[in-house]
C-alpha cells in the first residue's frame, strides 16, 4: 500500500466537543492526511457516510440526543454486506467489548497515546483500502465474464438474460421485438492480408457503428469471431424492423480507416420477430441465424427477414 493511497483516503471525525475535534483535525493534517471532515452532530453521520462513502469514521461514544452506539446501528444499516470503517475513541474504556460487537473494528481509550493513535489509523485505512481494491478486481472480473474482452460489447450470456428480459417485456405489454444477426463479409480477408491488429481494429470500429445506430435501450452483443448479434428491445412490425437493418447496414459499410487505409467492408444479416418465428431466446437466435445464412446465400451486403413460423 503506498502512502498516497493512505493520505488520500477521506475521514470523518465524529465528535460533540469542538475542542476533541480540533485535536484530531490538527493530529491528521501533520500527520498529512489531507480530506478530513468533522460532525459535532451524531445524527447527521449516516446522510454523510452515504454521501460520501468515508473510508474512515473516529467515532466518540458519549454524545447527547444519539450516543455511539447507536450511530454504529446506523452505519451498519448502509454497511449491510461491507466493511463498515469505524474508529471507536473515547473516554469509557469499559465499553471496548461492546464497542466492537456493535461495529467497530477498532478501539482507542482517552487519553490517547498519539503514536498508538496514528498506527490503528493507518492499519485501519490499509485494511479499508485494500478491501475496496479487492471489490474493484471483483466487479471487474464479473463484468468481464459478462463482456467480450475485444470490443467492451456484451457476450453471449449477458445477450441471452437481455434477450429473456425483452420477451418478456413484449410478452407483457403484447408488443413485438427482434433479433438481428449480423456476419461480416469476407473478414477472413481482412486478418489474412492485412494481419490480426487490423482485424481486431475493425472489429471494434464496428462494434462503435452498430451501437451508435441502434437505441440505447437495444443490446448489440459479439457471439465471437466477426458474429454479432442485436436484439431490438421494441419494435412496432416487422416494417419498422427493415428500416431499421438498413440503416444498420448503411452506417457499417461506410469505410474504415485502418492502418492508414480506408477498409471497405459489408454485412448480412438475418432477422427474426417475436412472436412470429419464436417465442423463447433460443428460437429468435435459431431463426435469426438461418435468415442470416439466407443473406450470405443471395449475395451477401443484405439482410433477409426469417421466412419460418415459431419453430
Amino acid at each position: 500500500m503506498i502512502d498516497a493511497d493512505i493520505l488520500d483516503a477521506s475521514i470523518l471525525i465524529v465528535d460533540d466537543q469542538e475542542a476533541n475535534v480540533r485535536l484530531l483535525e490538527e493530529i491528521l493534517r501533520q500527520t498529512g492526511y489531507r480530506h478530513v471532515t468533522s460532525t459535532m452532530s451524531p445524527q447527521a453521520v449516516c446522510d454523510l457516510h452515504r454521501a460520501n462513502h468515508y473510508d474512515l469514521i473516529l467515532l466518540d461514544l458519549q454524545m447527547p440526543v444519539m450516543d455511539g452506539f447507536q450511530v454504529m446501528a446506523c452505519l451498519k444499516e448502509i454497511e449491510t454486506t461491507g466493511y463498515a470503517p469505524i474508529l471507536v475513541i473515547t473516554a469509557q474504556p469499559g465499553h471496548k467489548q461492546r464497542a466492537l460487537a456493535s461495529g467497530a473494528r477498532d478501539f482507542v481509550a482517552k487519553p490517547f497515546d498519539l503514536i498508538e493513535l496514528k498506527t490503528r489509523i493507518r492499519n485501519m485505512l490499509e485494511v479499508r483500502l485494500l478491501y475496496k481494491q479487492l471489490a474493484a478486481q471483483n466487479a471487474a472480473l464479473a463484468a468481464l465474464a459478462l463482456h467480450d474482452v475485444l470490443t467492451g460489447l456484451p457476450n453471449r450470456r449477458l445477450l441471452m438474460d437481455r434477450l429473456s428480459l425483452a420477451i418478456a417485456h413484449a410478452r407483457r405489454n403484447q408488443r413485438t421485438m427482434a433479433v438481428m444477426f449480423l456476419d461480416l463479409d469476407g473478414f477472413k480477408q481482412i486478418n489474412d492480408t492485412r494481419g490480426h491488429d487490423a482485424g481486431d481494429m475493425l472489429l471494434r470500429l464496428f462494434a462503435d457503428r452498430l451501437v451508435a445506430t441502434v437505441r440505447q435501450e437495444d443490446t448489440v452483443a459479439r457471439l465471437g469471431g466477426d458474429e454479432f448479434v442485436i436484439a431490438l428491445h421494441e419494435a412496432i412490425d416487422v416494417e419498422q424492423v427493415a428500416k431499421l437493418v438498413s440503416k444498420v447496414i448503411s452506417a457499417v459499410s461506410k469505410p474504415y480507416r485502418i492502418q492508414g487505409a480506408d477498409v471497405h467492408m459489408t454485412v448480412s444479416v438475418g432477422v427474426s420477430v417475436y412472436p412470429m418465428h419464436g417465442q423463447d431466446e433460443e428460437t429468435l437466435m435459431k431463426s435469426a441465424d438461418l435468415a442470416l445464412y439466407e443473406a450470405k446465400q443471395a449475395g451477401k451486403n443484405d439482410y433477409r427477414i426469417s421466412a419460418y413460423a415459431d419453430l
